[in-house]
């Protein structure tokens, strides 16, 4: 888990990216932050953006990125 937290830190790297507690995102108009839970083998996503559907297709994007690193 802490390599796919690196390499979509890595994968974001032009915009501002913070990687104190996993791996925030801030793009202009919203963020998303993924980190490892401590009580499952998971990662946990959370964003917030202008409205739901933002949010959720960003969090969609996270999703699609995730299968593409796992799988390589």
């Amino acid at each position: 888990m802490k390599k796919l937290l690196s390499e979509v830190a890595e994968y974001y790297n032009m915009f501002d990216v913070n990687t104190i507690d996993g791996v925030k995102i801030d793009f202009p108009d919203k963020w998303i932050h993924l980190r490892k839970s401590n009580t499952e083998p998971i990662i946990r996503i959370y964003a917030e953006a202008q409205t739901m559907q933002e949010a959720d297709a960003l969090i969609a994007e996270m999703h699609l990125l995730e299968k593409a690193k796992i799988g390589n």
